[in-house]
């Protein structure tokens, strides 16, 4: 990933395509093998809440409040974000960003010592992997390399809950 590479890997909820979230080209190679339209904003995962606050200008009371509540993985889309990759960065200037407790992708995102890209290791508007049997051929081939992790693991999976959450105070549930 140093070196701009995209990596498949499990993470707190499926399995994922990532890369360094502060390579634009990485990025866009994400874009490419989704085939996703890069105005669909991707997220990223970092360790901690200290590396939280490395790409969101203000962190929100109630984002932290969130996270401590929060029982299950939960993305957070927050206003502000700052030091990553102009095409990560929605239109509006937030970011989707979680901050990752499952082993594997935490110990990941802490040696990496960087946010990294995490979104569905599928194309565009096709089932997400849950499981790493369930990932296409073609994803497989497209990326640098594949996590050895869980690839053996077959149960369900979900998707992260998301909350949009506003410099106003304004809070959405995008995903339960």
């Amino acid at each position: 990933m140093r070196k701009g590479g995209v990596i498949l890997y499990p993470t707190d909820t499926i399995w994922g395509i990532g890369c360094d979230a502060t390579n634009a080209e990485a990025v866009r190679r994400v874009y490419d093998i989704k085939r996703r339209d890069d105005s669909k904003a991707l997220i990223c995962l970092v360790d901690s809440d200290a590396r939280l606050q490395r790409y969101v200008r203000n962190v929100p009371d109630v984002a932290w409040q969130i996270i401590d509540c929060a029982d299950n993985p939960t993305t957070l889309i927050l206003d502000g974000a700052v030091n990553l990759a102009e095409n990560l960065i929605a239109e509006d200037g937030s970011i989707g960003i979680r901050i990752t407790n499952e082993p594997f992708s935490k110990e990941l995102c802490y040696r990496f010592q960087k946010a990294i890209v995490s979104t569905s290791a599928n194309i565009s508007g096709e089932s997400a992997a849950q499981n790493y049997g369930d990932i296409a051929p073609e994803i497989l081939e497209a990326v640098d390399y594949v996590c050895w992790s869980r690839r053996q693991e077959h149960k369900p999976h979900q998707p992260s809950s998301i909350i949009k959450l506003k410099a106003d105070g304004e809070v959405t549930i995008i995903r339960k």
